[in-house]
């Protein structure tokens, strides 16, 4: 069951103030009694649709009965996909046959179309690329495991850069200001010296950035 740090109570209360006042709620969930917890008390206060938009973050570790909450209440689940890379070596020996509710990313995209991906940093390295790579090779950078990581929940290129981007921004309520490069939007945008949408999946880890764009203005340059 891991350690709960934060009483039930005092969730529900914290909850309870945030409906009350339109306040978004994001709340930090690993093992799959916490999840189960967090998601029992944003189903008892959460308006239909999910219109603040409530999420539960890092979502890592959920049983399959629990997916119809996420479901039903429209809450947002958000990961990171190196969690799945940096576990792998450990997480079998902790959770046992437990390790299948673990990193289900492609599960969780399905829930609702769209998965929203971070970085965790400073506990994982701040470079996007390096998430949208274990999002779809499921592997670390030194190639490990082998084949990949529980492969069958592995995203696509097309849904790791819309989970880094545009979902990523919506489940901030900010996707009307960023997340996509469009009219009346800030100018957020990197590039890099090569296609991660086209190159062998072993090339991403190695790409190299030229340009970082921040609301217009070149924030960095190579």
């Amino acid at each position: 069951y891991g350690i709960r740090v934060t009483s039930l109570d005092s969730m529900e209360k914290v909850a309870r103030r945030c409906q009350e006042n339109g306040i978004q709620l994001c709340t930090h969930a690993i093992g799959d009694s916490a999840n189960r917890d967090v998601l029992r008390i944003y189903s008892q206060l959460i308006q239909k649709g999910n219109p603040l938009r409530w999420r539960i973050e890092h979502a890592q570790i959920v049983d399959p009965a629990d997916f119809t909450l996420f479901k039903q209440y429209s809450i947002i689940p958000s990961v990171q996909p190196s969690h799945a890379t940096s576990d792998h070596a450990w997480a079998p020996d902790r959770l046992g046959t437990y390790v299948t509710r673990g990193y289900q990313y492609k599960t969780l995209w399905n829930l609702h179309g769209f998965l929203p991906l971070g970085s965790d940093f400073p506990v994982e390295s701040i470079r996007p690329v390096l998430q949208f790579y274990a999002a779809i090779a499921r592997k670390t950078t030194d190639g490990k495991p082998q084949g990949g990581f529980q492969m069958n929940e592995a995203l696509t290129r097309q849904q790791a850069l819309l989970g880094l981007t545009r979902f990523a921004a919506y489940s901030m309520q900010m996707d009307d200001q960023m997340g996509s490069i469009e009219k009346g939007k800030w100018a957020h945008f990197t590039v890099f010296d090569q296609d991660i949408m086209s190159i062998s999946v072993e090339k991403i880890p190695n790409v190299s950035t030229k340009y970082t764009i921040i609301r217009g203005n070149i924030a960095y340059s190579k």
